[in-house]
């Protein structure tokens, strides 16, 4: 009997340590593990020894940190290409934001993953898995900071019927147009150009779409032009709102540094960033931003920035469409910084549409950076490049920018940092 819960803890141990150190185990680690259970078993039977175990695998540097080691030979300060268990981790982290599964894990030990067209098989089956859901909740989250709406609460008086479950709803509406990218092997431009999104009832309210009831969230084909994509989204017009109005420093801001991918300048030292008003006179926030920016020391960057946000004041700070602005017709027309005049919200989405590259290389760089968990520097950018040209052939297809990361140089090798 004995034997036999000794036999059948080597088997559950290793097993599970195999997956928590995303690479096989060496008999020593093993051993290890079954000196862990016997402690244990020994205080509390067989299953006390088998949990003993378990806190020993949760506990070690093999599961807590992900280490990859430079192979002998390769001199401090060289690049080396990783081996295929790490590329199997990595690739792992990345779409799945979890540990390899066994098949990836097998392949890895085979030395077969750093084959590229296994690789490629290995990819279009790990977007398929419904663990690269994670790459929405996850990625996408954090690059279009959903996050932070959670921080946003609207004037109960100015918005009475914003509520928390408009504010999920919001939230699982972008989180599942970029799902849908994942799962159709979309344009990455779609992110910013569907002509459909999924929507429940409070959504249809917001955006004048009749015929949608209940709190299922559901596909729907959307004719407005300035809805289109995320720009028409509740999320992104809330949480780049005020509680109390828009804010068009704050669009123009998210629009540049999360679409465009140059974030404009902070704002000098000690510059008063408060808006003045005529009193007596209604004015529009368009208005007082002109009043704002006469002083030459904020021009320079409100020009940037107050001119997307101007084509974005239809929408109000929970995403209504409106006309009026404090009883102020909203007039939205300006023209960009590069000279296009926009009219509307689908005129600044037509100016990024386009202009492909602009996005889908910003688009590249943000995923790029979270496969790598780390900024991408100087020396990345031939390979962004690389990647726009190639995928650009697919007109930006999700899967081929993916493909394109994880063959390409910075995820495939890394520089022997040395031990100290």
């Amino acid at each position: 009997m004995e034997d036999e819960q000794l036999a059948c803890a080597n088997e559950i141990l290793s097993s599970l340590a195999r997956q928590a150190y995303r690479r096989p185990v060496t008999e020593n680690e093993v051993s290890d593990l079954l000196g862990f259970y016997e402690i244990g078993n020994e205080i509390g039977g067989f299953e006390k020894g088998i949990e003993t175990g378990i806190r020993r695998i949760i506990s070690g540097p093999e599961f807590l940190f992900r280490v990859e080691t430079a192979p002998a030979g390769v001199a401090e300060g060289q690049p080396y290409q990783i081996s295929d268990i790490e590329l199997a981790s990595r690739l792992a982290f990345f779409l799945w934001s979890s540990l390899p599964d066994d098949e990836l894990i097998n392949i890895a030990t085979e030395n077969r993953l750093s084959d590229s067209d296994v690789l490629e098989e290995q990819v279009m089956r790990m977007l398929a898995d419904p663990r690269a859901e994670n790459l929405t909740t996850n990625f996408a989250s954090q690059w279009f900071t959903l996050r932070n709406l959670q921080a946003i609460v609207p004037d109960p008086l100015t918005f009475p019927d914003y509520s928390d479950n408009l504010r999920q709803s919001s939230v699982l509406e972008t989180q599942m147009l970029f799902q849908s990218i994942i799962d159709e092997d979309r344009s990455v431009l779609d992110i910013i150009n569907a002509d459909y999104s999924f929507i429940n009832e409070e959504l249809a309210k917001v955006y004048g779409i009749p015929g949608i009831i209940g709190s299922r969230m559901r596909r729907v084909e959307i004719e407005d032009e300035n809805r289109r994509g995320i720009l028409g989204h509740s999320s992104i017009l809330t949480l780049t709102s005020l509680t109390i109005r828009t804010s068009l420093v704050t669009r123009g801001k998210w629009f540049l540094t999360n679409l465009v991918g140059t974030p404009p300048p902070e704002p000098p030292p000690n510059v008063d960033t408060q808006l003045t008003e005529v009193e007596g006179v209604p004015q529009s926030l368009r208005e007082q931003m002109e009043m704002h920016r006469a002083d030459p020391v904020c021009s320079s960057c409100h020009q940037l920035m107050d001119t997307i946000g101007i084509a974005m004041e239809n929408f109000d700070g929970v995403g209504r469409h409106r006309t009026l602005d404090r009883g102020v017709t909203i007039d939205p027309v300006d023209f960009l910084f590069d000279g296009t005049e926009i009219t509307s919200v689908a005129d600044l989405r037509n100016w990024l549409v386009e202009r492909p590259e602009i996005f889908a290389s910003n688009t590249i760089e943000k995923l790029m950076q979270f496969a790598l968990t780390r900024p991408l520097d100087w020396y990345d950018m031939p390979h962004v490049r690389n990647i726009l040209r190639e995928s650009a052939q697919e007109n930006y297809k999700f899967s081929d920018i993916i493909l394109g990361i994880v063959k390409s140089v910075p995820f495939q090798m890394r520089v022997n940092e040395g031990s100290g």
